[in-house]
């Protein structure tokens, strides 16, 4: 016999709906659930930031055996570039850009040689102390070096000063080549499978995308510009801020003067777009330093800065570097720089000739083609309008005449090109239609300017630096002169 106990149907009733109601709150429950993973799904691929890592080898010393690796890495933002600022937003002085390179020249006519030449303000905007403006997507780079950052300035300028759109247009090509032609480890080479120069060709390299704006952030060009930094800041890392390879010799000053003057230029960038590339304030430091301290008691620079002589093929790109670095804001006060340029003026008021020549080392007499140099650094040190600046114009002028350009001789002409265009007036005129249209026609259909043996390392990677150094001579810097040309 079986018992079977049977709930009431009012049991049956509450006992179903507690039933209906545990069911409706765990599909509720299950529901809740799938909403949160599907937010947290969301919040994930929402993440739009495209992160680029670049590897940089520090080392503890100079030696393989006790070489410690750290791993650093930077975030490159990809992006396009932005519009520089229009010309009422910013001060533009007519006669534009002189130098190729990392070194402004002045904007501003000084009347009389003071004592406190040559601290920066002979350098018009952006040099030295001040200048950082705000305005378009480069608004924190110096203004003197924003008329480079958009194509609409940039054709302004080459109008303005004597250029043309044929002259942007080698640029670019010029820069799709050293591009082509990087090394896998981010340097350029002065000659297939050796080190001699590398740290030289790399900074010529940099500063010749900087010229034209491309910064690690640039679409086309910002890989290229990425690897060659940190290529230079690897050389500095193993050498305590020592810029050269193996195989200079007694020439490892030139090459670390170079690659001194691109990294503070690079880091000037950086610092302006909010790039952080690590060590690189660090390298352009100790860098600066050794060219700085390595000034000779002339004045000048001499090979392995010694202390004793002078040599201005030498002391050219050191001056050169020591502007650079002066714009970087990484050294406090002026008084490094202001000692600098004080022994540096010594200098050039013994050594040039009665012709208004500079030469080799105190000799204005032995090779003065070098003259062009000796200009452009007495525009950088505030003697734009010297006699004896105004010497070596005439000089320079009266050089050229019946002449053709010889890219035999395009380490001279690089300098004579900043210094011209600086000066401005007629003589300026003569000088760009000398080389301009020569050295447009003599660019290689790939985008390179032939070695023509000439100057020391002259090498294809050197030939189209300096070609297109002189290119950008119209809209790299501001100019020391007012005066449109017409």
């Amino acid at each position: 016999m079986s018992l079977h106990a049977r709930l009431s149907p009012e049991a049956n009733s509450v006992l179903r709906a507690q039933r209906r109601n545990s069911s409706i709150c765990s599909l509720f429950i299950s529901f809740l659930f799938l909403v949160l993973i599907g937010l947290l799904l969301a919040l994930i691929l929402q993440r739009s930031v495209i992160e680029e890592e670049f590897v940089i080898v520090t080392y503890r010393s100079a030696s393989e055996e006790d070489m410690k690796l750290n791993i650093k890495k930077f975030t490159r933002q990809v992006q396009r570039k932005p519009s520089a600022p229009l010309s009422s937003m910013a001060k533009v002085i007519a006669s534009t850009t002189p130098s190729p390179t990392a070194i402004p020249v002045p904007d501003l006519v000084t009347p009389d040689q003071s004592s406190d030449f040559g601290i920066g303000e002979d350098f018009g905007e952006g040099w030295g102390s001040g200048g950082w403006g705000d305005g378009g997507g480069f608004g924190g780079i110096p203004s003197i070096m924003r008329n480079r950052c958009s194509l609409d300035q940039r054709l302004q300028r080459l109008e303005e000063n004597g250029g043309n759109r044929k002259c942007e247009d080698a640029v670019v090509k010029a820069l799709q080549w050293l591009k082509a032609n990087q090394e896998e480890d981010g340097s350029w080479s002065h000659k297939a499978g050796t080190d001699q120069y590398r740290a030289a060709m790399t900074g010529f390299a940099v500063l010749a995308f900087l010229g034209h704006c491309e910064s690690p952030n640039s679409p086309e060009f910002g890989e290229a510009v990425s690897a060659g930094i940190i290529f230079l800041i690897d050389v500095g890392m193993k050498n305590e801020g020592k810029l050269t390879t193996a195989g200079a010799g007694n020439h490892w000053v030139y090459e670390h003067a170079i690659a001194t003057y691109a990294l503070a230029e690079a880091y000037t960038f950086c610092l302006g777009l909010d790039i952080n590339i690590p060590d690189l304030d660090k390298i352009t430091k100790k860098a600066g330093d050794i060219v700085m301290n390595g000034q000779s008691e002339s004045g000048s620079w001499v090979y392995n800065y010694g202390k004793a002589g002078g040599d201005n093929s030498v002391g050219y790109w050191q001056l050169q570097a020591v502007k650079a670095c002066h714009l970087t804001g990484l050294w406090d006060g002026e008084s490094a720089f202001k000692k600098v340029y004080s022994k540096a003026r010594e200098w050039f008021s013994k050594v040039q000739g009665s012709d208004g020549t500079f030469g080799y080392r105190a000799d204005p007499k032995q090779s003065p083609a070098l003259t062009g140099g000796g200009i452009l650094c007495l525009q950088m040190i505030g003697l734009r309008d010297s006699k004896a600046a105004k010497a070596g114009i005439d000089y320079v002028a009266g050089s050229i005449k019946d002449q053709k350009l010889n890219l035999g001789h395009l380490y001279y002409h690089y300098y004579n090109a900043q210094a011209m265009i600086n000066h401005g007036g007629s003589e300026w005129k003569e000088y760009n239609k000398f080389f301009r249209d020569d050295l447009l026609d003599l660019q290689n259909k790939d985008g390179s300017w032939p070695a023509s043996g000439g100057h020391g390392a002259m090498n294809p990677v050197m030939a189209t630096c300096l070609s297109t150094f002189m290119l950008e001579v119209y809209y790299r810097f501001l100019p020391a002169t007012g005066a449109e040309m017409k």
